[in-house]
């Protein structure tokens, strides 16, 4: 999606006429559907006058392409200011530049990351020439037009307020600087001359509106990129927050000894990439020789990730990558080098399969090893055993005397790309209060359907295109077919409707089994996985009455382990346990309606429900 889009004329008449910042505003409202702060308007204003400076040239044609905070297909990033026109070999063009408000910057060890002060304090940040040399391969990676058509990609960054200090052109970031020079302050005829290598001639083909309207491609899964990447070919690109964690994993991972443990704690909703980087890290890890192990206490990741690797790689490599959370009891202490702890939130107090094993699963798993990386988002625990919390790890850590590192991931990858659905989400079922009350402008396929039968079809569809599309549903219907396989178990007797849950055959395979469309899913085989389009089957245990949400956990099967026992918890504790169970059913509900990277479609077993949802969308 396009912010502002003008050609080179046109845009130079808004930079005279003192309206750029009011128009690309005005435009970031209309388009992306909400505000902005003050300072990035300001940023707007300061950096498109160094950029007409720049234009100012009689052999950058008039009719030459700007766009403005182009948005890149299936991510919530966005590119500043992209210049587009053909070329001398007829070729069209497209030069994507960064541009920083930056006047000064310090070198850091880790790859592709510097030092800045950016919104009030300095931070980690990626190197400038990264940060556009990764938008440019995200934007190849997501666009077929760009492939089809042929079109050149030239990235760069600009740095106009920032004085030559031997930092940013460091040579610690030469690799980046060749695949995207920066240009710093004094250097906007450099930056001129760069420009004019690749556009000689006008936008007459209209390069970026082509690429707005242009097919997406597939998404890639990252399980079905796991032999790729051990294979050395990084098909996952980090982009911003993602590689900061991920240099900053690799250097503590360095830094951590038998005497001196380090700690990182990864916190990030769905679709930012945590598993991502959790994965990249395993596979770097591993290839410099260390000991390292991806940990997760839900076995669906551990089992799709397992069984796209066999066949290419020994079953006993396979083994040594994954783990359960569980198996650390008595495992040595410090006996791994790394380990890598995604979805922490769902770790239990107890293991084994009574839960009557060891002391504490964070204990065990900072005990076994000199660094462990927790991947965190406490909006998942939707279990009564789950106490994965930011409070639980630094408890344990102080008892080693172990630093704890507090990280955040906020680029989006899921959701269609849009931070916005995951915060509209968290708004009506009432989890935080947000701004987010509408889904206008958001780039994301939600629909409420009217009947189950009418929402399987439409998943169905979905699924014939490349087997990324599944149903699931809250643990409402009891598992009957584990007795009787003929029976159906998500019975909706008024609309004739009946589906088997996943767990007999398929098990944690459930999500990659391309017969698995024809089943219910649950939240214990989708959690940590993602699909194209999720379809959802809210139960009675979430209805709304008089416009208030309201959670009945009797409402749940008696199959469904993720309550069993709260009962007894509300009569002991009936203060804890009210809120406890509420966000549960809740964050259970969030976490299946954030399964789906492209789409969500809904359908509610209470009719009262139906219509909030309904009403909420328009």
């Amino acid at each position: 999606m396009i912010v502002y889009q003008a050609t080179k004329a046109d845009f130079s008449e808004d930079v005279l006429n003192d309206h750029i910042e009011t128009k690309i505003h005005g435009f970031f409202q209309q388009n992306l559907n909400r505000k902005t702060s003050g300072s990035e308007v300001n940023s707007w204003k300061n950096s498109m006058q160094y950029m007409d400076r720049v234009l100012n040239d009689k052999d950058i044609p008039d009719n030459c392409g700007i766009s403005i905070e182009f948005q890149i297909p299936q991510t919530a990033n966005r590119i500043d200011f992209i210049l587009t026109g053909r070329g001398e070999d007829d070729k069209d063009y497209a030069v994507i530049i960064e541009l920083k408000q930056w006047s000064e910057a310090s070198i850091s060890a880790k790859d592709a990351v510097v030092n800045s002060f950016v919104g009030g304090r300095v931070r980690e940040c990626t190197h400038p020439s990264y940060q556009a040399w990764s938008y440019a391969a995200l934007l190849e990676n997501f666009n077929e037009t760009v492939n089809k058509d042929d079109i050149q990609l030239r990235p760069c960054a600009y740095l106009h307020n920032y004085v030559a200090d031997g930092v940013i052109t460091n040579r610690h970031y030469y690799d980046h600087i060749q695949k995207a020079p920066v240009f710093l302050k004094g250097e906007a005829i450099k930056l001129r001359e760069f420009i004019k290598q690749f556009v000689k001639y006008g936008d007459d083909k209209k390069i970026m509106y082509r690429i707005d309207q242009g097919r997406i491609k597939p998404s890639k899964m990252l399980a079905d990129s796991m032999v790729s990447l051990l294979n050395g070919q990084p098909e996952f690109i980090m982009i911003d927050d993602q590689k900061v964690v991920y240099e900053t994993a690799l250097q503590l991972s360095t830094k951590a000894n038998i005497n001196q443990k380090q700690i990182l704690v990864v916190k990030g909703g769905p679709g930012t990439g945590k598993s991502v980087v959790a994965v990249n890290l395993l596979v770097e890890l591993t290839n410099r020789g260390l000991l390292a192990k991806y940990v997760s206490k839900n076995a669906a990741p551990r089992a799709v990730y397992e069984n796209k690797l066999t066949g290419s790689v020994k079953k006993t490599v396979i083994s040594n990558l994954f783990g359960g959370s569980g198996a650390y009891v008595e495992a040595k202490p410090n006996l791994f080098d790394v380990l890598i702890v995604d979805e922490a939130h769902r770790l239990n107090e107890k293991s084994g399969l009574y839960g009557n094993l060891g002391v504490n699963q964070i204990k065990e798993l900072v005990d076994a090893t000199q660094c462990t990386v927790f991947f965190l988002d406490e909006d998942q625990r939707v279990h009564i055993k789950d106490i994965g919390s930011l409070a639980e790890i630094q408890k344990w850590a102080n008892l080693v005397s172990a630093p704890v590192v507090e990280m955040e991931l906020s680029s989006q990858f899921r959701c269609g790309g849009s931070d916005g659905y995951i915060a509209w989400l968290d708004n009506i079922l009432k989890i935080r209060s947000t701004a987010n009350e509408s889904l206008k402008a958001i780039n994301y396929d939600f629909k409420v359907f009217d009947s189950p039968e009418e929402l399987r079809k439409a998943i169905v569809e979905k699924n014939n295109a490349n087997n990324k599309s599944r149903m699931v549903a809250g643990y409402c219907w009891d598992w009957n077919s584990k007795k009787n396989p003929k029976v159906n178990d998500v019975v909706i007797p008024e609309y004739d409707f009946g589906m088997k849950w996943n767990l007999v055959v398929d098990g944690s395979l459930w999500i990659v089994n391309p017969n698995s469309v024809n089943e219910v899913g649950c939240i214990h085989t989708c959690q940590g996985l993602e699909v194209d389009y999720i379809g959802v089957i809210i139960g009675d245990d979430l209805v709304v009455r008089a416009g208030v949400l309201i959670t009945n956990p009797d409402k749940r099967s008696k199959n469904d382990s993720s309550i069993r026992g709260y009962k007894k918890l509300m009569k002991e504790n009936p203060e804890y346990a009210k809120p406890l169970l509420d966000s549960i059913i809740k964050n259970t509900y969030r976490t299946l309606m954030t399964r789906g990277m492209k789409g969500c479609y809904v359908y509610c077993t209470d009719l009262e429900t139906a219509a909030y949802f309904k009403n909420v969308v328009q």
